[in-house]
Parts: structure tokens; C-alpha cells; sequence
């Protein structure tokens, strides 16, 4: 039971976060983009305050011989930079500095019931179906 009541727990306190953070705004993000003109740097911020957290916590983790709550690591092996891996971060960027939502903070905004987050996780369901039923 604890294994899937921890990552709802995650998830919830992942979500408070962005919402805390104003990262949910999508003119915070876009505003963060915009070096030319209004530049926001809150978004700097709360990345950096993540990379304080993360770096530190992973490098405690992966010292463990195994994961509290599971049988084994389960961490990319592919080493590779690849035309796929290539495009497909050219397109979340483009979505992301077009748009100002990345996966997250989209999902985090479906509670507000407004029109835009939940197109723009619809759209990200159907690209994520698409790729699926597509890629070899």
C-alpha cells in the first residue's frame, strides 16, 4: 500500500509547490523567456531552489544499494544523444516558450477547471498517444 500511496503523496506536494511557487502562471514561465523585454527571473529561483534539494538528495539515494520502497533502481541506460532525443526536446521547448506550460505545472492547473491547461494536457495525451502507436 505504501507504494502507491507515495507517489500520490509526491505528486500532491509536487503540485503545491508549482502552485506556491507561481510556476502554474504561465506569465511567470513566459515571463522568464522573455529576455528582451520584461524579464522575470522567479523561475531562475525555484530552479535553482529544486537543484539545492535534487542534487543532494540523489547523490545520498544512488549511494544506497537499493530504493526504501522498491526492489531495484529503475534508471535510463541510454547514454546517447540521438535525432529522436533531439527534436523532441526542440519541441518541448517550442511548446513551452510558445505556450509557457510544461507537463507539471499543466497538470497541477487542471484543478483551476480553466479552459487552457486542460486543452493543453489533452494535446499532450494526444502527442504522447501518437508517439506510441508510431515510434518503432
Amino acid at each position: 500500500m505504501l507504494r502507491f500511496i507515495t507517489p500520490l503523496l509526491a505528486g500532491l506536494l509536487f503540485g503545491v509547490g508549482l502552485e506556491m511557487s507561481g510556476m502554474t502562471d504561465t506569465r511567470v514561465v513566459l515571463g522568464f523567456l522573455d529576455l528582451a523585454g520584461a524579464w522575470n527571473p522567479t523561475l531562475m529561483f525555484v530552479m535553482v531552489g529544486g537543484l539545492l534539494v535534487t542534487v543532494p538528495g540523489f547523490n545520498y539515494l544512488l549511494k544506497k544499494r537499493k530504493p526504501v520502497l522498491c526492489d531495484d533502481y529503475c534508471l535510463p541506460s541510454k547514454q546517447d544523444v540521438d535525432a529522436k532525443l533531439l527534436l523532441g526536446s526542440a519541441l518541448f521547448g517550442i511548446g513551452w516558450g510558445l505556450y509557457g506550460y510544461c507537463p507539471g505545472p499543466a497538470i497541477a492547473s487542471l484543478s483551476t477547471l480553466s479552459t487552457e491547461p486542460v486543452l493543453f494536457v489533452a494535446a499532450m495525451i494526444a502527442g504522447m498517444l501518437i508517439h506510441r502507436f508510431t515510434a518503432s
